[in-house]
């Protein structure tokens, strides 16, 4: 076996988790993502600056819908057979996240049969497999006969030879990500590795943390205060009549580990909101004397003239709560504004080198067929959690 491992990554958004596989070490193949905007932060970073797929001849390097890919490449796919070690990624999770509405038709869901079938033709190695805390619950009725999704998935996996597929809840807060962030991670092998790749993941996290010098765990303020617009601002880069933040030199182990440089610069993406006088006030108000890291809605709104449904003021010694894809879910911990897209990605542990394309933002009809960087970042499995996972598979499957 060749000493580079190689992947696929679908449904891979942004390319959270193939960041992380890159730095652990992993080659890819190619990755699959239907949306345009979050390919086109894919390609930038990861095959036009870091060379870091092989991307096949007979595949376009482009976003592609997966369930066209299977139609329109099946026999290319097959082929793969005995060359991949890892396929990653996990299906859109708006029908089964907690934090909305939770659809049982929500046709995103049936995504998670492509998934499947891409696994049954390529037939890799092993599985990591990625999604939310709702997938792992039941519907009161569905397609399934009531059955989680996550047991579906387990299941099938079995079927088609995985023998060992497992389960597992984890909160990556506890993995020296700055967010309480609870995601469901399945993997799985041919040969009964599974378990040895979670102890290898459990066991060397601490080593690896220490050795980059990031505590086990980490608050918002840890991740964000070189980022603070008191440190000054300047006009924004790539948006006419905003101001970007100026980060001065790191003053922790995860942000020296996130910046990769110790010298003053203007972060991607690190553009302000324009509040106006009005928003500012409620947000002062917020910091004097809302509960924090509490989604804080309801009358409980009326002493700060909040009329947004609902709203979440940062603690900064504390992880955030799981980011999200709409910019004004969060007040930050210590100014009054909302979150920039960098601040929100150091809280997912995008490096900085990272860098967002397309729209920040969108609203209105648009907000269900696009996908601004607010929503790239969110939809994102943190960096750092997949760069262990990565390290972890490559242990066990490279000794296999």
């Amino acid at each position: 076996m060749a000493n580079t491992l190689r992947y696929i990554d679908l449904f891979a958004g942004c390319g959270g988790l193939s960041t992380g596989l890159h730095l652990a070490g992993w080659k890819g193949l190619f990755a699959v993502e239907r949306n345009a905007a979050a390919f086109s932060t894919l390609k930038a970073n990861l095959i036009d600056n870091r060379n870091h797929f092989e991307w096949p001849a007979w595949l376009t390097a482009t976003n592609w819908d997966v369930i066209d890919l299977l139609d329109q490449h099946s026999k290319a796919l097959k082929k793969l057979r005995g060359t991949v070690d890892l396929i990653v990624g996990g299906p859109p999770c708006q029908g089964f996240s907690t934090a909305g509405r939770r659809v049982e038709g929500d046709g995103r869901n049936n995504l998670v049969h492509s998934y499947l079938k891409f696994v049954e033709l390529v037939q890799p190695r092993a599985i990591l497999f990625e999604n939310v805390r709702g997938f792992t619950m039941k519907f009161k009725a569905n397609s399934e006969g009531g059955a989680a999704y996550s047991e579906v998935v387990i299941e099938k996996l079995r079927e088609l030879g995985y023998n060992d597929a497992r389960g597992e809840l984890i909160d990556m807060s506890e993995y020296g990500i700055p967010q309480r962030r609870k995601r469901f991670i399945v993997i799985a092998t041919r040969v009964g590795l599974a378990d040895s790749v979670f102890d290898a993941l459990e066991q060397g996290c601490s080593t690896f943390l220490a050795e980059k010098g990031i505590p086990r765990k980490n608050g918002a303020m840890s991740a964000l205060s070189d980022l603070h617009k008191s440190h000054g601002v300047a006009t924004c880069p790539d948006s006419n009549g905003f101001e970007s933040g100026m980060s001065p030199r790191s003053t922790t182990g995860l942000q020296k580990y996130l910046r990769g440089s110790g010298n003053s610069h203007i972060p991607d993406s690190h553009r302000f909101v324009n509040h106006t006088e009005d928003v500012e006030a409620v947000f002062e108000r917020l910091l004097v004397g809302a509960p924090r890291n509490r989604c804080i809605l309801g009358v409980e709104r009326e002493p700060f003239g909040l009329k947004k449904r609902s709203v979440t003021v940062l603690a900064g010694n504390e992880p955030s709560p799981t980011v999200t894809t709409i910019p004004d879910d969060f007040v930050h911990y210590a100014e009054p504004r909302v979150m920039t897209v960098r601040e929100c990605a150091r809280l997912q542990t995008f490096p900085d080198w990272f860098e967002f394309k397309g729209p920040y933002t969108t609203g209105g009809k648009q907000r269900v067929l696009q996908t601004p960087r607010y929503t790239q970042v969110g939809n994102a499995v943190p960096p750092l959690f997949a760069e262990m996972a990565g390290l972890a598979l490559k242990e066990v499957l490279s000794d296999a």
